[in-house]
């Protein structure tokens, strides 16, 4: 029994490790994406903030500093709870 045990324990630490591996590659990509989106901005941490949970749910941000929201709709229509846009 206890063969199967450490069986099921490695393979969920090699699952886990694999997972962990690509939320590092996401949050990577969002990081690089988001610096570049909030190079201009007035406010750059809460740009950054905001874009950087923007990024994480969409999986993209538009290109440029502003604008071009129509490359990311999911980014483009997240709202903030008073209505209004969300993503930087």
């Amino acid at each position: 029994m206890k063969p199967v045990f450490a069986a099921i324990f490695l393979l969920c630490l090699v699952f886990s490790s694999s997972l962990f591996e690509v939320t590092m590659a996401a949050s990577g990509f969002c990081d690089s994406k988001c610096s570049v989106r909030c190079s201009k901005a007035g406010i750059k941490d809460r740009c950054l903030k905001y874009c950087g949970i923007c990024c994480e749910k969409c999986k993209c941000v538009p290109s440029g500093t502003y604008g071009n929201k129509h490359e990311c709709p999911c980014y483009r229509d997240m709202k903030n709870s008073k209505g209004k846009p969300k993503c930087p």
